[in-house]
């Protein structure tokens, strides 16, 4: 029964998103509320589920949603994107110039949410492929694929970031396997893909190649665009490295990991772009608040669908479901991993947003992830894979794509949708490669220490 409830509750997910065209926040509140009904409990025990999935899902996330909006927000408005753009272009040459955007979309993909990189990288693509007379996906798609894989795998992007707290993974951690499974993902389906994909003849319609562009002596210097875009990167990736060869007794251990809490590299990381992308090149620090302002009111809408997705994770938990499943799934011979990738998939086709496929998932692997049967890192990871997989009609950024670039339907399913799809695949085989190699290092570990316990009692005898 409690399998029927739950497909039902997708289900009615899925029609209220796509056919009704429901606000999805309110789509996950109304099947949590279902859900909790159906399976018997108690309604003021179902209302209290609720606040508690909300609360404990946001409490955390906010923070670090609206500072990374901030940053992202600032690093786009001071030129710094444009600055490293056209560095690595520099540096690469014209004939290597989709290596160069990639980078570029990497970096500025890591602290800026999706749709606003996109909409700031894309008309620099314009006017790169202008100059170089390239063609236009060959440059866009390698930059397009860095958004996507920094989008679905690395924090602090919304779905990676509550993914992490769901299954109370280490953030450090997911930042650093994130960053070993997209390298590979990204140079897999942007500068290789690009070659055996049918060259189609984009054109960009005019209204989208008029932007804010700077002049040489307006933008900062290469390396503050590129200190101010990845200072969270090396505080929170640093101090994860460096505190595992530290004790908890080395008095430097409670300062390093202090400063490498998210929510404190970034508050540092904005504090030091106001100053160093903002105040030392003439900007206001009331224009630099008004464009926070902006930054925040565009992830509202982004925190309210996580809020749903908390609500309906702890329903799931409170209802006895997430148990059910979690045995059924622990009796199941498939991988946990490529279960949970499984999952994001077909949710992410159904119902389009990689978020909601993402955070809707985790509901239902959360048990497998509790059981400690699985790393919560590479699970994060593997779901961060499914959920982009085979972006379609009902995704957002298909029709962004599609209109930037003024396409068919056909084209934008030959190029969008065969990237999208590459990334999922290639995500997922490294995670699984990452696993093996992780357990393999483990299952050494524990075979030394047995040994080391053995010699001990041999020498005590």
């Amino acid at each position: 029964m409690p399998l029927i409830i739950i497909s039902i509750g997708i289900l009615l997910l899925f029609f209220l998103i796509i056919i009704f065209r429901l606000n999805a926040f309110l789509a996950f509140i109304i099947v949590s509320l279902s859900v909790g009904i159906a399976q018997g409990m108690e309604l003021n025990s179902i209302i209290i589920s609720i606040e508690k999935g909300i609360g404990n899902t946001l409490g955390f996330l906010i923070i670090i949603l609206a500072l990374g909006a901030m940053l992202g927000k600032q690093v786009a408005n001071s030129g710094a994107a444009q600055k490293i753009t056209e560095k690595l272009i520099d540096i690469f040459g014209v004939k290597n110039t989709q290596w160069a955007v990639m980078i570029t979309g990497f970096i500025v993909g890591i602290t800026m949410f999706y749709d606003v990189g996109f909409v700031i990288l894309v008309p620099l693509v314009f006017n790169i492929a202008f100059i170089t007379k390239l063609p236009l996906l060959y440059i866009a798609l390698p930059m397009l694929a860095s958004l996507s894989v920094t989008h679905g795998f690395l924090p602090p992007h919304p779905a990676p970031s509550a993914l992490t707290i769901m299954f109370e993974a280490n953030m450090g951690k997911t930042l650093l396997y994130g960053f070993a499974v997209a390298i590979p993902s990204i140079i897999i389906s942007g500068p290789i893909l690009i070659h055996f994909i049918k060259k189609v003849d984009a054109k960009p319609l005019k209204e989208f190649i008029a932007t804010k562009t700077f002049k040489k002596e307006e933008l900062p210097t290469l390396f503050n665009s590129l200190f101010s875009a990845l200072l969270p990167v090396l505080l929170i990736g640093g101090s994860t490295i460096v505190l595992e060869f530290l004790s908890e007794e080395n008095k430097f251990y409670s300062s390093i990991k202090f400063f490498g809490n998210p929510v404190i590299a970034l508050l540092i990381a904005v504090l030091v772009s106001i100053y160093s992308l903002g105040i030392t090149r003439g900007e206001k620090i009331k224009n630099i608040m008004q464009s926070f302002g902006k930054s925040i009111s565009g992830i509202t809408m982004i925190l309210l669908i996580i809020a749903g997705s908390g609500a309906l994770k702890q329903i799931l938990i409170d209802s006895g479901i997430s148990n059910y499943i979690g045995g059924i799934l622990n009796e199941s011979n498939i991988s946990p991993l490529l279960l949970g990738w499984l999952i994001a998939t077909l949710l992410r086709v159904s119902i389009g947003s990689a978020t909601v496929a993402g955070l809707t998932t985790a509901g239902i692997v959360l048990p497998l992830v509790q059981s400690g049967e699985v790393n919560p890192e590479l699970m994060v990871l593997a779901i961060g894979s499914g959920s982009i997989m085979l972006s379609h009609v009902n995704d957002s950024g298909f029709w962004l794509f599609k209109e930037y670039f003024n396409l068919s339907i056909k084209e934008t399913l030959s190029t969008w949708t065969v990237m999208e799809t590459s990334i999922g695949i290639s995500g997922l085989l490294v995670v699984l490669i990452l696993n093996y190699i992780i357990w393999k290092i483990i299952l050494k570990l524990n075979g030394t220490k047995y040994i080391m316990k053995m010699k001990l009692k041999l020498q005590v005898y």
